[in-house]
């Protein structure tokens, strides 16, 4: 939804005014849209763009050096009306013609056509270009009833840039429908936008779907499916845009992958990986290629990709400057290719830790040990991960239970490595450790890391793992732990449930000690008794600590999934799990 805003029926106008106030001496207010500041230079083709509010940067963002001397701005997903158009048109018009051009909807066609035919009864010269990129809205044999959609931006540029260079108004229309003609989109959608002042969405999915082929405002598309992986949104995409390669293209193009207003830039990023090398598998060369928001949709979740086929013509005036309140452009160039010998002076990664051979049963057998724990934990993380993400959630910022996953996941694969090269037990942990610690990120990954490592280093190499090994290595780690993270008992991190487990492991070694067994199992509910008190602590450290009092009545994250693999550790090597335990965990 939309947050921010007085009278809904005031958005556009507002939104309008306050842009202009954002870059003072670069744009200017026109009845019915924008220009620049300084107009159209005199003898120069005004370039002027359009449609409806809503689809920032389309279009008032596009009005710059390079780009558009004017845009004419509608109300939210609605046509401007003729006289705007007129208005906008006379305002840029600096003697050589105006060239207008924008998004094929019917609404559009009627007012800019109407305004067109008004300017040129009067003598101006004016040429009118519709953007029809949208493969999902007709066939190929239709193109010309298609919408036009992120492709926009690739035709307003080319025409600006044509114009700049003193271009002709017949020229620059050649020039902008040549690009129009070699552009193709094809968008997807998540979820719908909504309407400043509206508490519903336009359109809506159902959870777990993704609309493929929706226009910019939920027009709908071609159907819809599971949400895919980004690599198989990515293929999707591709194989949509490249579907209709022009003939004669020789593989360069402008590509744009483009967010719709609530898909944002990092996610974008992950989509733009697996694109980027499935267009270069398919024989694309990238051109100044972009990623980001250019043409949107209010908060629409959605997303879509756009190719230009490039030929000399085009891609120089793809690559000609522009700079826009939206839309920096020029001085690109292509990454230089990096030879074997440049590739060698790259430092080295830091090296795994080493890996010492197990040449006993006994220390074949610990290592089998240490990768089964870590197996076990893994599956139970992955049960408890939304309920340690909801914990963390309450009193931080909700990570702990995915971090805690991702490193699990690390250290398993890295241990199944380690054993399957014949890694004792140490070697087996160490690896695990590294590998926890690099992935999962963040405190939690630092602190299991530390700890894993002391742990690894008391067990004794190629042999057996006694009790009093392993009491002595959680002693180790504990003191670890508290050196690296600085936590005591009553903070509120995982030392509430570590240190006294430690204790009562501590306690039971020695001559008059309980069965191990029943010793773990012991440490196992003080962990969770640990875990469950830290419900009545303020956090002082951490991110939680900002909270103060209002971390009150909530279980520390870090503490209560310590406790968690504590017991499951005991159950992997036959050590039932307190049912006390497992009930306070969940």
């Amino acid at each position: 939804m939309t947050y921010v805003h007085n009278r809904p029926e005031d958005f556009a106008a507002e939104a309008l005014r306050g842009l202009v106030k954002a870059h003072p001496g670069r744009l200017r207010p026109v009845p019915g849209g924008i220009a620049r500041t300084e107009g159209t230079r005199p003898g120069k083709v005004a370039v002027v763009v359009g449609g409806g509010s809503g689809h920032y940067p389309a279009f008032a963002g596009l009005v710059g050096a390079g780009v558009a001397d004017a845009a004419v701005c509608g109300e939210v997903f609605t046509s401007p009306s003729t006289r705007q158009v007129l208005d906008v048109c006379r305002a840029a018009d600096a003697g050589a013609g105006v060239f207008v051009t924008f998004g094929n909807y019917a609404g559009d066609v009627l007012n800019f056509g109407a305004a067109a035919s008004r300017l040129r009864a009067q003598g101006t010269d004016v040429s009118i270009l519709l953007v029809t990129d949208d493969v999902a809205s007709a066939p190929a044999d239709r193109a010309a009833e298609r919408r036009g959609v992120a492709g926009d931006l690739v035709v307003f540029k080319v025409a600006g840039a044509a114009a700049e260079r003193g271009a002709d108004l017949a020229e620059v229309n050649r020039l902008a429908g040549r690009a129009n003609a070699r552009t193709r989109s094809f968008g997807v959608a998540f979820g719908g936008c909504t309407l400043p002042g509206q508490d519903h969405p336009l359109f809506s999915l159902e959870p777990g779907q993704v609309g493929w082929g929706l226009g910019i405002h939920g027009e709908p598309g071609v159907g819809e499916e599971a949400v895919p992986t980004a690599a198989g949104l990515a293929a999707e995409l591709v194989e949509r845009v490249l579907a209709e390669r022009p003939a004669g293209a020789d593989g360069r193009a402008a590509v744009l992958l483009n967010g719709l207003g609530n898909v944002k830039y990092e996610e974008l990023f992950v989509l733009w990986d697996r694109v980027h090398d499935l267009l270069a598998e398919r024989g694309v060369r990238l051109v100044a290629p972009l990623v980001g928001e250019y043409v949107t949709s209010l908060d629409m979740a959605g997303c879509s990709l756009t190719v230009c086929w490039l030929d000399d013509e085009l891609e120089q005036l793809w690559l000609d400057p522009a700079d826009t309140p939206a839309f920096r452009h020029g001085g690109w160039r292509p990454a230089p290719a990096v030879t074997p010998e440049e590739s060698a002076t790259e430092p080295a990664a830091d090296p795994a830790p080493a890996l010492v051979p197990a040449t006993t049963d006994e220390g074949a057998a610990a290592a089998r040990s240490v990768a089964r724990i870590l197996h076990r934990a893994q599956a139970v993380l992955h049960d408890a991960e939304e309920m340690l993400g909801d914990l963390d959630a309450l009193a931080g910022d909700g990570d702990h239970g995915r971090g805690m996953s991702r490193g699990v996941d690390a250290a398993v694969e890295a241990a199944d490595a380690a054993l399957a090269a014949g890694g004792d037990a140490p070697s087996v942990l160490r690896r695990a450790a590294d590998a926890w610690a690099d992935r999962a990120g963040g405190t939690s990954g630092a602190l299991w890391g530390v700890g894993l490592f002391a742990l690894a280093d008391a067990l004794p190499a190629d042999a057996a793992v006694s009790f009093d090994d392993l009491v002595a290595g959680m002693s180790a780690a504990r003191a670890q732990i508290r050196s690296v993270g600085g936590a005591s008992v009553g903070d509120k991190t995982l030392v509430d449930a570590l240190d006294p487990a430690v204790e009562v492991l501590v306690a039971a070694t020695g001559a008059a000690s309980r069965p191990s067994g029943e010793a773990w199992q012991a440490a196992v509910r003080a962990a969770h008794q640990g875990a469950t008190a830290t419900t009545q602590f303020a956090a002082r450290l951490g991110r939680s600590r900002v909270l103060g009092d209002k971390s009150l009545g909530v279980a520390d994250p870090g503490a209560t999934s310590l406790a968690l693999l504590l017991g499951e550790a005991g159950a992997a090597v036959g050590v039932p799990v307190p049912a006390s335990s497992t009930e306070e965990a969940r």
